[in-house]
């Protein structure tokens, strides 16, 4: 049995003490106990607790995997995740104006991906246990909307025919204007009596649309998703900003970052979340790597009414990033790659001279490996918005304006 006071907190969310010890469940400052383990104490009992420690909101914390850092204030949250900015930026010589963070609310995550198992006589879907391939359930889950909450017991029906006995079922659910989407993964192979069967449920379960491992079985109704309130139908298990209120956010400080650029190009654009509400005042040239994506975009820019021209190029922006003289023709940029940043594509920008960059970013760590690209290149780092959409878990977003030297 050992002793030891928590320093830190991990990337992970996990407590680091002295060794380092990594203690999960733990905060900055605490005195726990327990028996280590390698490097890792995996119960520990909290001899002295920090004064941001709460009463965790959700009655599966502790056998649920789903969330990290339910036992810490909102206070302390909110600090640690601008933090996180801070601490990334400082490693590159960096620093910005963090101008706030916004927190999505309890039960707001419209897109959540469950795990379904059968059991001998029923089954279970839920979150995986913490470090574990146990599947726990979760019928008061916390993070996400009550109307997917509320979808959790057809689910494990679906579970209990649709899996195989010793597989494991995958449920990405996206709550739309119609209902719910939902793409399913790993199940037995879908026949002809099969689909029938799977279209019955879905029916029955009030979705808007099945698909299973890529197939279509049903779309009761188009899933819609507004951005904006401009409305397109993304492919199935499409990329969606987690909740509403997070995407209202980076919008919000996309928009102001770009100014009143009239040609803005948008790198790794998905189905439309930037560019759409863009196109409102500015024309827009939409770049990403999946067709499918680019699709739905311009489906939804040719139903708008009273939008910009938008035009779409589907391209591999890590294999083929667009050129310094490719960009030269915009006014304004905005990219939002995914975790791994955008190094080659994020040089080519600074070599263009684009006066306005709105980056967003779901990745500090790479994000700041960009931005001292671009600020060695002479551009200015103005501010920061954190956005945290993933309550209760240690992933950090942000969406940040980079103006040119000569503005």
């Amino acid at each position: 049995m050992a002793e030891v006071t928590i320093e830190r907190l991990g990337h992970l969310g996990d407590g680091i003490a002295p060794g380092p010890v990594f203690v999960p469940l733990t905060l900055p400052g605490e005195v726990v106990e327990g028996e280590v383990d390698g490097d890792r104490i995996a119960a520990p009992r909290i001899v002295t607790p920090s004064a941001d420690r709460v009463r965790p909101p959700c009655r599966h914390f502790k056998s649920c995997g789903g969330c990290a850092l339910q036992h810490a204030s909102g206070g302390f949250l909110e600090t640690w995740k601008a933090d996180q900015v801070r601490i990334a930026l400082a490693a590159h010589g960096l620093k910005a104006p963090i101008r706030g963070v916004a927190t999505s609310p309890p039960q707001s995550r419209r897109r959540a991906t469950f795990s379904g198992r059968r059991t001998k006589k029923s089954a279970l879907v839920g979150f995986h246990a913490r470090a574990s391939d146990t599947v726990v359930e979760v019928p008061d889950c916390q993070l996400v909307l009550p109307e997917i909450a509320a979808l959790l017991p057809a689910l494990a029906e679906l579970t209990q025919i649709g899996a195989s006995r010793r597989g494991e079922l995958s449920f990405t659910v996206t709550w739309s204007a119609a209902g719910a989407d939902l793409a399913v993964s790993g199940g037995v192979r879908l026949d002809g009596p099969f689909r029938v069967r799977l279209a019955e449920f879905a029916g029955k379960a009030g979705l808007a649309r099945l698909v299973w491992d890529d197939d279509l079985v049903v779309e009761a109704a188009p899933p819609v998703q507004r951005f904006d309130l401009i409305e397109t139908v993304p492919p199935p298990g499409a990329f969606l900003q987690a909740t509403a209120e997070g995407e209202k956010a980076l919008l919000a400080s996309v928009k102001e970052a770009v100014g009143d650029a009239a040609r803005v190009a948008d790198l790794f654009s998905g189905c439309g979340t930037f560019a759409l509400p863009l196109a409102r005042n500015a024309e827009v040239h939409a770049v990403e790597g999946l067709p499918a994506l680019l699709s739905a975009l311009d489906v939804g820019w040719r139903r708008a009414q009273g939008l910009k021209r938008i035009t779409t190029e589907a391209r591999d922006l890590f294999r083929r990033p667009l050129l310094a003289q490719e960009l030269a023709r915009y006014d304004a940029i905005v990219i939002d790659p995914p975790r791994a940043g955008a190094e080659a594509q994020t040089e080519q920008i600074a070599a263009a001279g684009i006066p306005r960059i709105a980056a967003v970013s779901c990745n500090p760590v790479t994000f700041a490996r960009d931005a001292a690209i671009l600020c060695k290149a002479g551009y200015r780092l103005d501010w920061i918005d954190v956005v945290d959409q993933f309550r209760w878990s240690p992933h950090v977003e942000l969406a940040a304006q980079f103006s040119g030297p000569d503005i």
